[in-house]
């Protein structure tokens, strides 16, 4: 079995547009994270918010998924990644831990795969996920959630889009060889802007 990668997966699903990314974001994600040997990341949010309908579904979804929507307004805390792979999984795991000011770090992980139709698809816990659409603007990698589901039993149950926290938007921008943005924004079509990331990272070396 091939050693999965964010990047292998990406190259597959933007084909042609893939060779716009720039060299620098393309030669990052093609790193496998072999098993027993993650990639590390570390780095600085500059912005950490949630509206007020976004705090209350951030504590509400706290017990079942730690992390994945924080209730808190902060700014200027460090963040590690850990990027990994399991033997004999196809999927890609992440973990993040935040180091909030003043609070306990608080640690969340999902993990990306592709489905039979070629998709792919983010899972935050509990069968809970998205389905993710790829593009290339500027050189840079952006994401867009396209629905979110529950996963139960190997079948995917779409979520009314009014009850989930809102579209999310990334953006993965390419400083140098070693430093990189990341900005999120998830936005519901009723409520507005729910939460914002935003952090400058680089890859930690050995």
């Amino acid at each position: 079995m091939m050693t999965p990668s964010e990047g292998e997966l990406f190259k597959k699903i933007l084909g042609p547009e893939w060779h716009r990314l720039h060299p620098d974001i393309q030669a990052r994600f093609d790193k496998n994270p072999l098993p027993g040997k993650p990639l590390n990341y570390t780095g600085r949010l500059s912005e950490l918010t949630c509206s007020g309908i976004g705090r209350v579904l951030g504590y509400l979804t706290m017990p079942l998924i730690q992390g994945a929507l924080m209730p808190y307004n902060d700014a200027d805390f460090p963040v590690d990644i850990q990027v990994y792979s399991k033997p004999d999984c196809a999927s890609i795991f992440k973990q993040r831990i935040y180091r909030l000011n003043g609070r306990k770090p608080v640690m969340f992980t999902s993990f990306m795969a592709e489905s039979r139709k070629g998709e792919v698809l983010e899972y935050v816990g509990l069968g809970l996920g998205m389905k993710l659409v790829l593009d290339v603007r500027d050189g840079n990698l952006h994401f867009e959630s396209d629905g979110y589901f529950w996963q139960v039993l190997g079948v995917r149950i779409p979520l009314p889009g009014v009850l989930t926290p809102g579209k999310t938007y990334l953006c993965h921008r390419n400083n140098s060889a070693n430093q990189f943005d990341i900005r999120i924004e998830i936005r519901h079509a009723l409520f507005g802007t729910t939460f914002t990331q935003a952090g400058v990272f680089r890859e930690v070396t050995a």
